[in-house]
């Protein structure tokens, strides 16, 4: 019984946010989603490049709506991606005739990883499943996975975030570095 009474919740839920905090919020996930995708579509079209990853919108809801979280600060953000992208490589290399194993290794070995690191940001989660279960494309890439596009989309995800989360008066971002 006192198993089932953990999940009954402790606390009422967060109060709203005001509107010009949603307004800051939509403005820099539309800037920097739309710079990368900008670069994956009209840039590198063609090109069997990547600069996008299925990862970087969930990321995009902490750098721009949850920005005092420690899970969005750019050592968690940008540190988190790339563990767990070289995690998730690694698995898919190991263990890609099994592809139930290497998702599974590629996720909980992020996890350990970005936990001992000091960089857990839950994206990077997903980061690691799309080199497993990825395509042809990112399965090619290798190690370059971790450099771009997941470095390198992360590092523009965050300059658009430095220069949105910090216009008004009332955000900054980040809240530390390190």
């Amino acid at each position: 019984m006192e198993y089932f009474k953990k999940m009954t919740g402790a606390t009422k839920s967060p109060p709203m946010v005001s509107l010009s905090e949603i307004i800051w919020s939509w403005i820099g996930g539309f800037i920097g989603i739309g710079i990368v995708a900008y670069i994956n579509y009209n840039l590198l079209s063609g090109k069997d490049l990547l600069m996008i990853v299925g990862s970087f919108g969930a990321s995009a809801v902490l750098i721009y709506g949850a920005i005092k979280s420690p899970l969005a600060q750019p050592r968690n953000f940008v540190g988190g991606h790339i563990v767990s992208a070289l995690t998730g490589v690694t698995s898919y290399q190991l263990f890609g005739s099994e592809m139930w194993l290497a998702s599974a290794v590629a996720v909980a070995t992020a996890i350990a990883l970005m936990h001992l690191t000091k960089t857990l940001h839950p994206p990077g989660g997903a980061t690691a499943l799309i080199a497993v279960i990825g395509d042809k494309r990112i399965h090619d890439l290798g190690y370059l996975y971790a450099l771009t596009p997941v470095g390198a989309g992360a590092l523009i995800l965050l300059t658009a975030a430095l220069l949105v989360n910090n216009i008004p008066k009332n955000r900054k971002y980040p809240e530390y570095w390190f």
